[in-house]
């Protein structure tokens, strides 16, 4: 029992361990999109060949030789798939909606729409009025959901002011404020859809001035991490911003009589000689993106335990299947974590963690379902094979099309068909019968 159960720990550990590629290659190098949606899909199709022919078929027949008829059969493995599917969905939004759907951008497009109400739709069409965003379409908008909230202040409340944290920028969708500088000094007046606030989010430093409302207004602030979200992947807006930090650094460089070492640096920052990301050191989504990538690791490496009884017995699709889907996954975290402003180190000791978890996954299920003659086993197995299935269809594939476009429908079948060759392989080899040893004795003498 200590030997499988040490076997099966260096199985998960074997077949997780590619999250320490993912993260490597996440860091270090900026693979194309579409051979990183490639790689997904293909093992999109594995996992999907591993749950048709080594879960799901293998576990119906496991309740018929039991003598459960065909239906009995078909409605337990049916339940257990559809309570894996529900727990992981679960878990998967709550993860999400604490900052987990960051790991991928499809992902957290559906959670905005799955969230959007008429409120949004109403923040959508304040956004849609900003010259800094107009350009932006309706989806683009709603990545900014759940990072923003609305605000109003009465006339001659402060809004900011100089020398505070900045975690944020401002669009003005009703009424006017004032800029002001540290002599008291009004540098401009802002209006609807004026944008102020983001030379803070650029610089990474304290607020430069005061803003005070001189009317009634309403605003709409977000935060950094959607900013930065939204400016990552849309040059237009970037270049926007960039220019009118360069315009305001100037012109306050100008007319007032603030640190020009301050504005040189965030006019240097404008100019693209300090990158965006760099400055950002948000960390609110760490955990919640580590989370959900153990939510992942889980039930592959449940199975992956539960199935092993001898390295003759591999689920060698499945192995395929989670080694090679953890590569994409991990360096989009990766690559997050590092904005967020975690070090090298400590995003490796983070996705060791994910390792840990599948390690101990794949013992979990050696020790407690493994038992094929087991009703209960066989139907645990069927809700992590349901989790898994509910992982392949809310992550895997939606995140390949959406990074490589319809041609991923290609490696999701490829993947396929190579599980199913391994499949057939694995069981041709099963069968093959052992041939009796015979000695050979010599014709006896006349």
């Amino acid at each position: 029992m200590t030997s499988g159960i040490l076997a099966v720990g260096v199985l998960g550990f074997v077949t997780t361990m590619s999250v320490l590629i993912g993260a490597y290659i996440g860091l270090f190098f900026k693979l194309p999109e579409r051979a990183l949606s490639t790689i997904l899909a293909f093992a999109a199709g594995s996992l999907i060949a591993a749950l048709a022919i080594d879960l799901s078929f293998e576990g119906a027949q496991a309740l018929e030789q039991q003598g459960f008829g065909l239906h009995q059969s078909w409605l337990y493995m049916s339940g257990g798939f559809v309570l894996g599917a529900i727990l992981y969905f679960t878990a998967s939004m709550f993860l999400e909606s604490h900052g987990a759907g960051l790991r991928f951008p499809r992902r957290l497009l559906e959670y905005t729409r799955l969230a959007a109400t008429k409120p949004a739709d109403a923040k959508i069409g304040m956004l849609a009025k900003c010259a800094l965003l107009k350009h932006l379409n309706d989806s683009d908008l709603k990545t900014l959901l759940p990072h923003m909230h609305s605000r109003q202040h009465a006339a001659d409340d402060t809004i900011l002011t100089v020398g505070e944290e900045g975690q944020s920028l401002f669009i003005i969708v009703e009424g006017e404020v004032k800029i002001v500088d540290r002599s008291g000094q009004t540098m401009a007046t802002l209006a609807g859809g004026d944008v102020f606030g983001e030379m803070a989010l650029i610089e990474g430093g304290t607020r430069s001035a005061t803003v005070i409302a001189t009317a009634p207004v309403v605003l709409l602030e977000i935060d950094r991490t959607g900013f930065n979200l939204l400016a990552d992947k849309d040059d237009v807006l970037k270049r926007a911003i960039h220019d009118i930090a360069r315009k305001r650094a100037l012109a306050n460089m100008k007319d007032s009589g603030s640190d020009h070492s301050l504005w040189a640096r965030i006019y240097h920052a404008s100019q693209g000689d300090a990158p965006l990301e760099d400055v950002s050191k948000g960390k609110g989504v760490g955990l919640a993106i580590i989370f959900g990538n153990i939510l992942d690791t889980i039930p592959g490496c449940l199975v992956i335990g539960a199935k092993f009884s001898g390295f003759d017995s591999l689920s060698a699709t499945l192995i395929v299947g989670m080694f090679l889907g953890g590569i994409p996954e991990s360096a989009a975290s990766a690559t997050l974590l590092r904005r967020a402003g975690y070090s090298t180190a400590a995003i490796y000791a983070m996705w060791s963690s994910v390792i840990l978890a599948g390690v101990l996954s794949a013992m979990a299920g050696h020790q407690f379902i493994s038992n094929s003659e087991s009703l209960f086993a066989i139907v645990m197995q069927a809700v992590a094979a349901g989790a898994i299935l509910a992982m392949v269809s809310h992550a895997m594939i939606p995140e390949a099309i959406h990074k490589g476009g319809t041609v991923s429908v290609m490696p999701v079948v490829l993947g396929f068909l190579f599980a199913l060759y391994l499949s057939l392989a694995e069981a041709r080899i099963q069968d093959q019968p052992v041939e009796p040893q015979s000695s050979q004795q010599s014709p006896a003498s006349p």
